[in-house]
């Protein structure tokens, strides 16, 4: 899966993040420089505790810089207040996690909608349809969560992390709780509705199979890309 690479779209310059818990301070990512392109996948490997998934939620903005800056589009992010990062996330991002984070109360259908219910922009019913469509969940619509397999969550999450169309889709071991069939499905999805719905994608894993997909490979270690 080879796209032709473009424009800048994120930019990060010398990241640090720090971490203080009431023992220490953790030095999670050190001096992090890495450019992410329009229209592209980018994979993030290493070992377990290198600082993966702290590097994808920094991206996101919901991990906090300690040192250094952050770019989109050439507009600073490094800077923002917790509203505005916000804002950013609901504008621009789009998030599958591991555990899937679907809220019970909530149908398919209500979770979907619920990034656009946070940002107060209008609900779009018949787009959230089609989107449970698009990862076969047309039957499902009405189904809360604990009617659904962990496969079928994964994909209402994966409907709910694009229905604001975000330019970067940032998908957390999406398939760290599904088995090898639902694993690949998964993933072919997510690739299949990147392209079609010309996002950035970040894959955090530790599968190699998966990492290979992409345009783009970085490989933690301690903290540090190698």
């Amino acid at each position: 899966m080879k796209n032709k690479i473009n424009e800048k779209l994120i930019e990060l310059k010398n990241i640090h993040v720090n971490i203080k818990n009431n023992v220490e301070n953790i030095h999670i990512l050190k001096g992090i420089d890495l450019t992410i392109y329009k229209n592209t996948s980018i994979s993030i490997t290493g070992e377990s505790g290198a600082g993966k998934s702290t590097l994808a939620m920094t991206i996101a903005g919901l991990e906090l810089i300690s040192k250094g800056k952050l770019f989109f589009k050439n507009k600073p992010i490094h800077n923002l207040n917790e509203n505005d990062l916000a804002i950013y996330r609901s504008k621009y991002i789009g998030i599958v996690f591991q555990s899937f984070n679907l809220l019970d109360s909530m149908t398919a259908m209500e979770n979907v909608n619920l990034p656009m219910e946070i940002s107060g922009s209008k609900i779009d019913s018949k787009r959230s349809i089609n989107l449970l469509k698009s990862v076969g969940l047309g039957n499902r619509v009405k189904h809360y969560p604990h009617q659904l397999s962990g496969g079928e969550q994964q994909r209402v999450a994966i409907a709910r992390a694009l229905i604001a169309s975000p330019e970067i889709l940032i998908a957390d071991e999406p398939t760290g709780n599904l088995d090898k069939r639902n694993s690949e499905e998964i993933m072919n999805l997510i690739f299949k509705l990147q392209q079609e719905n010309g996002s950035s994608l970040i894959i955090v894993t530790h599968d190699q199979s998966i990492a290979s997909r992409c345009n783009q490979n970085v490989f933690l270690d301690n903290g540090f890309i190698i």
